[in-house]
């Protein structure tokens, strides 16, 4: 299957690294001209750069997406997309009974609304070109919702509801709109938890990661780390045309950790 993307544009958000990084470079390696976005402007220039020396069409639009001003200095910016791609995300262990009311809206706000609020300015334009592709990037999470991270989990099924909606709001356009289920993913930020985890049990980051899927999560079939450029793989094809029966999808790429054959 070739997925070309040649005159297609895509915005990823939180793309300065990780998923959203590997997403970007996916879309771009496909032809789409994509722009990245994120809040900490020196990252994103450097993942900008980046994809920019090997060739690719890339640029970056810093902005704070977890605000209705930061999504609309975006939109002001970029007033128009092909693609977009829904990925900025937060997340944290924390125990049920300590999470204020501050920190649920600040986990709303910026895992729901923010991607709510850029939906419904670029869905327009796709809708009246009669072509485009959302994507919400979830988690198993969403599913399986942590006890240590409840208000994460609550997020990402309030971002599927969301999609599914919108897939029937946009039903007959030519516009899709799915949500991406990723796992356990080798981020940056994974890396460093498993580093910082495997010092303090006086163990190796192999062991570690060993234990972390032994016990929790067992389910897994795959009994690894997914990497970020296998769970863009996915994004990559749900862009494509190829994808257009696709659509009001929660597609996975969680190493089948979900105890579902649905």
């Amino acid at each position: 299957m070739h997925i070309d993307l040649s005159g297609k544009t895509a915005l990823i958000t939180g793309a300065s690294s990780g998923i959203g990084l590997a997403i970007a470079r996916g879309l771009a390696q496909a032809g789409a001209r994509v722009t990245l976005s994120a809040r900490d402007a020196g990252r994103l220039n450097a993942a900008v750069a980046a994809l920019q020396a090997d060739g690719l069409q890339a640029q970056g639009i810093a902005a704070d997406l977890a605000t209705a001003a930061g999504c609309q200095a975006l939109i002001a910016a970029l007033p128009d997309t092909d693609i977009l791609v829904n990925n900025l995300g937060i997340y944290g262990t924390q125990d049920f009974f300590a999470i204020s009311d501050a920190d649920w809206e600040n986990f709303f706000q910026t895992n729901v609304m923010s991607g709510l609020r850029l939906s419904r300015h670029y869905a327009q334009g796709m809708k009246a070109r009669g072509w485009g592709r959302i994507q919400f990037i979830s988690s198993e999470s969403a599913v399986n919702i942590p006890a240590d991270m409840v208000h994460y989990g609550v997020s990402k099924s309030a971002v599927q509801g969301l999609s599914r909606g919108l897939a029937k709001v946009l039903a007959g356009s030519g516009v899709t709109v799915n949500t991406i289920l990723p796992g356990p993913t080798r981020t940056e930020g994974v890396v460093g938890f498993m580093a910082n985890l495997a010092r303090e049990q006086g163990i190796t980051v192999a062991e570690m990661e060993v234990r972390f899927f032994r016990e929790n999560r067992p389910s897994s079939l795959i009994g690894r780390f997914a990497t970020p450029e296998e769970v863009a793989n996915l994004c990559v094809y749900a862009a494509s045309p190829q994808a257009s029966a696709t659509t009001g999808a929660a597609l996975r790429v969680e190493g089948g950790i979900v105890e579902s054959i649905l």
